[in-house]
């Protein structure tokens, strides 16, 4: 029980900024870390629905109440798989070599289509985010336990591009088919969840996640040999922002209907 605490602690120090007691970095106290780390999606997405409800009837449609729904995960999570978004922007825009890639995602600079990316990246969010509503939402706030899910799977899954850096580190130390297995558990959860909340809206989610898994194993596995840690953010950014994509327009589809 001790390493199962300190694998929590670990978790959350590294993906988000809620405070915890610091522990050190050990096998023992990291060999379960990758499974906490939906649960940092979970309190992204208790703190969304917390908000829908203390403003949604106040706020509902105004820019203020969107502004703070799309910033929740990037105050509670620090940003970190934003760096991954922008990093990895940079280095699919370079069309380079592999080894090129793997250097532009290393450098702390952001380059041009990294701005470019961020910026299209928060303005389709806040515009999806703004046609929400309580049932979507609450859907969505499952999609950041799922996204984290498949991301942790692919990190004890999947080829690593390299073998220094956060995400081998990370996989390294794992206890592989015991994540497995829990982040397993942690997909089917968040699928029932979903569908539970809306059988419509579920679908649209965990089809969009699903497509956007696929995509990334062999977008990473193509342009850059496997994955990393900034890899792993990218794809995180994605599927979520995918899931809001697909369930917002469905949405749109059938009130318009």
């Amino acid at each position: 029980m001790k390493n199962i605490g300190r694998s929590l602690c670990v978790a959350f120090s590294m993906y988000s900024k809620i405070p915890v007691p610091q522990v050190e970095w050990t096998r023992e106290s990291m060999k379960y870390c990758i499974c906490f780390f939906p649960a940092v999606g979970a309190v992204i997405g208790a703190v969304t629905l917390i908000w829908n409800y203390l403003a949604g009837s106040i706020l509902s449609g105004s820019p203020l109440f969107t502004a703070v729904l799309i910033l929740i995960p990037v105050l509670i999570s620090g940003g970190i798989h934003l760096d991954g978004l922008l990093d990895t922007a940079d280095a699919l825009s370079s069309y380079k070599s592999k080894d090129e890639k793997l250097e532009i995602l290393k450098d702390s600079h952001a380059g041009a289509f990294a701005i470019i990316v961020g910026i299209c990246w928060f303005v389709l969010d806040y515009g999806i985010y703004s046609e929400a509503n309580t049932e979507t939402l609450q859907v969505l706030a499952i999609g950041f336990i799922l996204s984290r899910a498949l991301s942790g799977f692919g990190m004890v899954t999947f080829r690593m591009a390299k073998n220094t850096g956060l995400a081998a580190t990370f996989s390294d130390m794992a206890v592989k088919g015991r994540v497995r297995l829990v982040m397993a558990g942690y997909i089917l959860l968040c699928a029932a969840g979903m569908l539970s909340v809306s059988l419509v809206y579920g679908v649209a989610a965990l089809a969009a996640a699903a497509l956007v898994f696929v995509w990334y194993r062999r977008m990473a596995y193509q342009k850059f040999g496997g994955i990393t840690g900034d890899l792993a953010g990218f794809f995180l950014q994605n599927c979520e922002l995918a899931m809001a994509v697909c369930v917002i327009t469905v949405k749109i589809l059938l009130h318009s209907a």
